[in-house]
């Protein structure tokens, strides 16, 4: 690892007072710090992925074998999906009955005109991949009939730290059953922190394995530093996940030619990825005027599409997949659906066939026998250091990193929170271990179905900042089908979290 020195954003907003230090050395090509999102680059840009060939969706769904015989007739309908990212997006192509507004976690939740919606564009890019049904292309999700809960917790640059996706996590399992129709059986998670915690004491760990042990299937992208990296991204490095990394398909239907992507993280320490899935080049759902829209204009495809890469939309597509299993199988375990899904298509070129890694294929997974025994893993503490969970990754505040056994809010006690934690008590309405963080139920209709209250966060942030209503993307407004205003100003919670962010 090496230290970065803070980004500065002159060219876009002048002197920022909050920034992101530190980080993991990026991939080959990239800039930016490590941690945060696990998941998406521009392809064909470096010597390492020379591959821009497009895999549509409906591909995809061939490849993962969910197109054929009892697969074929699968959507996911009665299966819940939990989408912990960046916001959803109202763009064409989401079919509001598919989707629910958790609790908005962000810090841009104190501005009502962003408030749930994707300023980034990486969370509708998902839940594209999932759930999304693009009339004007013909684009549709892997598992369109599912219901996807969103929970924002990332900004328009992707800032977010760990305490703010555990309390996403405990809230998921806290209200995994509200919509007694649709559980939330899965987590989908494209995510990875830029630290290396020791699993057996890690907050993070503890939350996720909470979640596995409620019942949910957590799916979590393995990082895009590359082969060579040496560690799966956190908390994908732990046993109650499904580790996802991502082939590279070469823009065919058959697995013949498919090959372990060479930005997918490998481990060198023992943990070796779980399953592979496609994620290079695949077109999804666009948010126009977002900041990856912006960014990387030439990875547009028409007015609604949007070309990404990375382990984030492999592990869209495995999250996808496995809501499919779970409708034909609704009474199978997290274990039991991680050894069937694991149990696909062996690939025969490149590293993957030396590692012996298989390719996710649905049909073989609605075929095969259901796993017995109690797949008792080694259970984290939770009363780790939230410091080595975030590495050199640090939200920044006029100046001042949040570190240390502290939240955004105040002080986080380790011995408390996992207590509680495994009690499923860490929420009592929109307040989390005391700290409020939303509104108390749900409210309302929004362009999705439902969605949970907000609440004004009282008080000042860790670094000395007055308020917490400053938005991080001021002069932007959804005007109806994309956010308009092109004016960069006000303050950042982070520079870009995406450290290996590529899109095209």
């Amino acid at each position: 690892m090496r230290a970065l020195k803070p980004l500065a954003l002159a060219s876009l907003a002048g002197v920022l007072p909050l920034v992101l230090t530190g980080g993991v050395a990026p991939a080959a090509g990239h800039t930016g710090p490590g941690g945060g999102w696990s998941g998406m680059w521009l392809s064909g840009t470096t010597a390492t992925d020379t591959t821009s060939v497009v895999t549509t969706l409906k591909q995809v769904r061939t490849a993962i074998g969910a197109d054929t015989g009892a697969a074929a007739t699968l959507t996911g309908k009665g299966v819940g999906i939990a989408l912990i990212d960046t916001g959803v997006a109202p763009v064409p192509g989401i079919p509001a009955a598919q989707v629910v507004n958790g609790p908005d976690l962000s810090f841009e939740s104190q501005s009502p005109s962003l408030r749930y919606l994707d300023t980034y564009g990486h969370g509708t890019h998902m839940a594209g991949i999932i759930i999304g049904n693009d009339a004007a292309t013909g684009t549709k999700g892997i598992a369109p009939g599912a219901k996807l809960t969103s929970i924002k917790v990332g900004t328009s640059n992707g800032a977010v730290d760990v305490t703010q996706m555990i309390a996403a996590i405990d809230w998921v399992v806290k209200n995994r059953n509200h919509d007694p129709a649709n559980p939330i059986k899965i987590i989908s998670l494209s995510y990875g922190t830029g630290g290396n915690p020791e699993v057996w004491n890690d907050p993070m760990t503890l939350a996720v394995q909470q979640a596995w042990k409620a019942g949910i299937t957590v799916v979590a992208a393995a990082g895009n530093q590359g082969n060579g990296y040496g560690r799966l991204t956190h908390p994908a490095q732990g046993t109650s996940v499904i580790a996802v990394g991502a082939a590279n398909t070469y823009g065919t239907t058959t697995t013949a030619d498919d090959e372990l992507s060479a930005y997918t993280n490998l481990s060198s320490n023992g943990r070796p990825l779980d399953v592979l899935a496609p994620g290079t080049s695949i077109p999804s759902l666009r948010v126009p005027g977002s900041n990856i829209d912006l960014t990387f204009p030439k990875a547009r495809s028409g007015d609604t599409l949007f070309r990404g890469s990375g382990t984030s939309q492999a592990t869209a597509v495995t999250a996808a997949a496995a809501a499919l299993v779970l409708q034909a199988r609704p009474s199978l375990t997290p274990l039991q659906l991680k050894y069937l899904l694991i149990n696909g298509t062996y690939l025969s070129k490149g590293v993957a066939a030396t590692l012996g890694t298989k390719e996710i294929n649905v049909s073989m997974a609605l075929a095969g026998p259901a796993a017995t025994g109690s797949g008792a893993i080694g259970e984290s503490t939770g009363t780790g250091m939230l410091d080595s969970t975030r590495g050199s990754s640090r939200v920044s505040a006029d100046g001042v990193q949040l570190s240390g056994q502290n939240t955004i809010f105040g002080p986080f006690d380790t011995n408390t929170w996992s207590t509680r934690a495994k009690a499923q008590t860490t929420w009592s309405g929109g307040v989390w271990l005391g700290y409020r963080m939303a509104g108390d139920g749900w409210t309302g209709t929004s362009y999705a179905a439902k969605t949970w209250a907000p609440a004004t966060w009282p008080g000042g942030s860790w670094g000395g900042t007055k308020n917490w209503t400053d938005p991080s993307w001021s002069g932007r407004a959804w005007s109806g089908r994309a956010w308009s205003g092109a004016t960069w100003s006000g303050r950042f919670w982070s520079t870009d979290d995406w450290s290996t962010a590529r899109w095209g």
